[in-house]
C-alpha cells in the first residue's frame, strides 16, 4: 500500500509542477497535468486533495469543468491554440518527409479536436457575482 501511495503522490506532484509551468507558458497545456494532479492527490492523500482544490490554480483552470459546467472560451481557446501549434509542428515535420497519409490522419485528428472543443464541451460563463467572490477570496489569501 505504501508504494502505491508514493507513486500517486509522485504523479500528483509531477502533474502539479507541469500544470504550473503550463499556466505560465502558453506552449504547454496546463489542463491535462492539473487533472492528473487532481486525480493523483485524490488517490494518495485527502489532505493534499483538499489543499489542491483550494488553490487558485485549480479554481481558475479546472473547477468549472470538474463540476460539469464546462469551460470558459478563454480556456478553450488557450487549449486549441496550444494543440494547433504542437500538431502543426508535427504536420510540418511529416510533410517535409513526404509522409502524406500521416499528415492527412493528423489533420483529421486536429479537425476533430477543434470541433469537439467548440461544440462538444459546454461553454461556461462565470457570473459577475462569482467573479467578485473569487476576487475577494484571492485578495484575502494574499
Amino acid at each position: 500500500m505504501k508504494i502505491k501511495r508514493i507513486i500517486w503522490l509522485t504523479l500528483g506532484f509531477i502533474g502539479l509542477g507541469l500544470g504550473v509551468v503550463g499556466a505560465v507558458i502558453p506552449m504547454i497545456p496546463a489542463f491535462p497535468f492539473l487533472m492528473l494532479a487532481l486525480f493523483s492527490f485524490g488517490k494518495s492523500s485527502e489532505k493534499l486533495h483538499k489543499w489542491f482544490i483550494g488553490t487558485n490554480l485549480y479554481k481558475n483552470n479546472l473547477e468549472s469543468f470538474v463540476k460539469g459546467q464546462g469551460m470558459t472560451w478563454k480556456t478553450k481557446i488557450k487549449i486549441m491554440i496550444t494543440v494547433t501549434l504542437l500538431m502543426a509542428f508535427g504536420f510540418f515535420m511529416m510533410f517535409r518527409k513526404d509522409l502524406y497519409i500521416p499528415c492527412t490522419i493528423l489533420g483529421g485528428v486536429w479537425l476533430f479536436h477543434i470541433l469537439y472543443f467548440i461544440f462538444g464541451i459546454k461553454k461556461y460563463e462565470p457570473s459577475e457575482r462569482f467573479e467578485k467572490i473569487q476576487e475577494k477570496e484571492t485578495n484575502e489569501i494574499e
